[in-house]
């Protein structure tokens, strides 16, 4: 169970913008601001007693419920990581890619459109039925990230999105990618920054009689990855960090209140805009990373 108070947050983006300022990023007058504003957020009755007990929800669980509307909104990390990875993409040859935890199926219809032919795979049979619809053309089957159905060697190219984050431990899974790439083959993964995942980026689900829950997510640190894929011989050909905007909260006037619970961290950030600048400020998105195993190039 998570405890999930407003305050708590709000005190927290007032902390680390503090904590920059104290090393000289921002001037007395910034923090004297800060100092004041968490007096008001103090004073708040709307936040005293808008504490939520949210559920830890496993992904097979949270998809189920997420499928429902996972295509409805663009969600905002997928314009972070498809151009990247896209430019990673257009430098492959084509061959035989796995979508691994597929979705419904953003990028087995990317790869499709490239030439490739499709394996999907992804433990959600409810998100794997929208990916069918998306991409009749691509082969789609249940699976874990740790156990694919996909023969050993088989694949040019493995694709990941923004899934990694929800793996207690990356060695299996990686262990796995490495399992099922040919020689020369290609790792491309896309996933939430840990300093994103600090900062709440954790997608809410409901489940049926309307109760909050989270999924479950895990930070995996940028020298996690690397210490995971390199014993098993895959080698790194490029990574990148999409930035943030610069102003992370959009324009507008800041919220009275906390709004309703689906809509935190977001909307919690928007009552604090200044102390969400200098809280996040270079603080990148997402993280690509982009491996080969050696062999043919």
């Amino acid at each position: 169970m998570i405890y999930e108070h407003p305050l708590a947050y709000l005190l927290g983006l007032e902390g680390v913008a503090l904590l920059r300022s104290f090393t000289g990023e921002h001037d007395r007058e910034f923090v004297t601001a800060r100092i004041a504003e968490v007096r008001r957020l103090l004073d708040d009755e709307s936040l005293a007693d808008a504490a939520v007990e949210v559920e830890r929800v496993d992904p097979v669980t949270g998809y189920r419920a997420w499928s429902r509307t996972y295509d409805d909104g663009r969600n905002s990390a997928f314009d972070f990581d498809e151009p990247v990875v896209g430019e990673i993409l257009d430098g492959l040859p084509t061959g035989v890619a796995v979508d691994a935890a597929c979705g419904t199926g953003r990028f087995a219809e990317i790869l499709a459109g490239r030439g490739h032919r499709v394996i999907g795979v992804d433990s959600s049979p409810e998100m794997l039925a929208r990916a069918r619809e998306r991409v009749p053309a691509g082969e789609f089957a249940v699976g874990e990230l740790t156990g694919m159905p996909v023969g050993d060697a088989a694949a040019d190219l493995v694709v990941c999105a923004l899934a990694l984050t929800h793996v207690p431990s990356l060695e299996p899974v990686f262990a796995e990618f490495a399992r099922v790439l040919r020689p020369g083959g290609h790792l491309v993964i896309s996933d939430m920054h840990p300093g994103r995942v600090m900062f709440g980026s954790i997608p809410p689900v409901r489940d049926a009689d309307g109760r909050p829950g989270r999924l479950v997510s895990h930070r995996h640190e940028l020298g996690d990855y690397l210490r995971t894929a390199l014993p098993l011989g895959l080698q790194l050909r490029h990574y990148d960090e999409p930035p943030l905007p610069a102003n992370p909260v959009p324009p507008g006037p800041a919220p009275a209140e906390p709004g309703p619970w689906d809509c935190w961290p977001w909307s919690l950030a928007a009552m604090v805009p200044e102390a969400t600048a200098a809280a996040s400020a270079g603080m990148p998105a997402t993280m690509i990373w982009h491996f080969q195993l050696p062999g043919r190039s």
